[in-house]
């Protein structure tokens, strides 16, 4: 008689059942804002109270999740604590820009991210990743975590840039993860919201580590200005070109393209890393939905070679990549703050108040989901996936900020994936021991040590 395994559970902070006092809860925003939150949080539809920096709302309610990203979304702006976080790194990046500085940039890069180029994308994609995972050919011990970053980086590099990015993309994970862990926490000053020309202590070891990704921007600029003016004909017309020929009087300004690079680099190929070493993880810990996953994969490449149809064709390799999203949304916090106060049902909204939509607290809410803690793809089978709220689940997040690369993004997710678990198995060791940390996307602290053998 089959038998249902139990669900897997992978690793995460317990809610909280006592509220932390402030000089605690400044540690642990610092240390990881994921270990701050208490059972109510992921109970109620929302949380309203006063905090250290000034009143402060949790948005869990679809409704209120989209009247705040959609229906009234021109009464928001970014947060003041996220910009003190990111403005620092990304200045005028689609990620922080804000009014009309945020439009010019989103019109210059919207014809990239058609549905016709990023199909134009997947061949790259597939090339990329069948290089990439020689490395696994003699098997053993790998850290899956670093490796995603290195594979992500890679195909960012091929499909927006043409490979013409300047510096050493061995050096650039180790760079990637110092500037996490400098420049992308919560210093305790942005908490009590103070002056930005206050000194962030806790940032300052970052400096140079900012230094290394504006001297790649700049220097990758520089080779591309020279390639156009040399050969015009043969320069790519890749991202990197769309963005240089945006730069005008109308446009973009030099700032701007710079900013909008240094986002791409640094950050656009961040979330599809995070998010493909925990769907590895999870799908290493559940071996009965590995399997169905490699039996997939297994079918549709023997008879699909357009890798622009295996997103469609492989429902349960996306299922498990969507739910590994879910659990582990690379994006945890959605933040926001009222321009005006306004009142949405019972609940009032005041004038800069912090509104948190937190997709690792709604991805995880009690009322929302059976059996949130666990690891279950099935929610997100054909049949399934059309029954959840388009607002409780927000990996790419929601609204006209949506994520401008999210199909980018899963079609890149898939293809990796395709070729990696369908030569190699990757398995739990003893050291396996991630734990989720927040530092802007959701990082395994620990990284994610795994034992690779090929597939028979």
């Amino acid at each position: 008689m089959d038998t249902q395994p139990v669900p897997f559970v992978p690793p995460a902070p317990r809610p909280r059942t006592t509220p932390p006092s402030t000089l605690e809860m400044m540690r642990i925003v610092y240390r990881n804002p994921l270990e701050l939150w208490g059972e109510h949080t992921y109970n109620e539809p929302w949380i309203s109270a006063n905090g250290v920096g000034g009143h402060l709302i949790v948005a869990n309610d679809p409704g209120l999740i989209r009247h705040v990203l959609i229906d009234n979304a021109k009464n928001y702006k970014m947060a003041t604590v996220r910009q003190m976080i990111l403005r620092p790194i990304l200045r005028d990046g689609l990620l922080t820009a804000e009014g009309e500085v945020w439009k010019r940039s989103r019109k210059a890069m919207a014809p990239v991210f058609t549905p016709r180029h990023i199909f134009g994308f997947a061949e790259p994609m597939l090339r990329r990743t069948m290089q990439f995972v020689a490395r696994y050919d003699e098997g053993g011990m790998t850290d899956v975590a670093h490796d995603m970053t290195l594979l992500t980086y890679d195909i960012l590099a091929e499909t927006l840039f043409s490979g013409e990015i300047a510096g050493e993309p061995g050096s650039f994970a180790q760079e990637i993860d110092r500037l996490f862990e400098t420049m992308g926490r919560v210093d305790p000053l942005d908490l009590l919201r103070a002056p930005e020309w206050l000194p962030r202590l806790t940032r300052i070891r970052g400096r140079k580590t900012m230094a290394y990704f504006r001297k790649i921007v700049t220097d990758t600029v520089k080779m591309r200005e020279e390639r156009l003016k040399r050969d015009p004909d043969t320069a790519p017309q890749d991202f990197l070109t769309l963005l240089l020929r945006a730069e005008g009087p109308d446009g973009l300004t030099r700032a701007e393209v710079e900013d909008n690079i240094i986002t791409f680099i640094g950050a656009g190929h961040e979330t599809t890393a995070r998010a493909l070493g925990w769907t590895i993880y999870c799908l290493a810990e559940a071996p009965w939905e590995r399997e169905k996953v490699e039996r997939e994969i297994n079918a549709v490449l023997a008879r699909e070679p357009d890798p622009t149809k295996w997103l469609d064709a492989m429902p349960f390799t996306r299922a498990a990549f969507e739910e590994a999203l879910r659990l582990y949304p690379p994006a945890p916090s959605i933040n926001r703050e009222p321009i005006e106060t306004e009142t949405w049902n019972d609940l009032v909204l005041p004038k800069r108040a912090a509104v948190l939509v937190m997709p690792w607290v709604v991805h995880r809410h009690r009322k929302l989901w059976d059996m949130p803690d666990a690891f279950m793809p099935e929610r997100f089978h054909p049949g399934n996936r059309e029954k959840i709220d388009r607002f409780q689940y927000l990996p790419f997040g929601a609204g006209p900020r949506i994520c401008i690369g999210a199909s980018f993004a899963m079609q890149e997710a898939i293809i990796a994936l395709a070729i990696m678990l369908s030569r190699f198995r990757f398995d739990v060791t003893a050291e396996t021991k991630p734990w989720p940390v927040q530092k802007l996307t959701t990082q395994p602290q620990g990284g994610l040590p795994m034992q690779v053998t090929r597939r028979v």
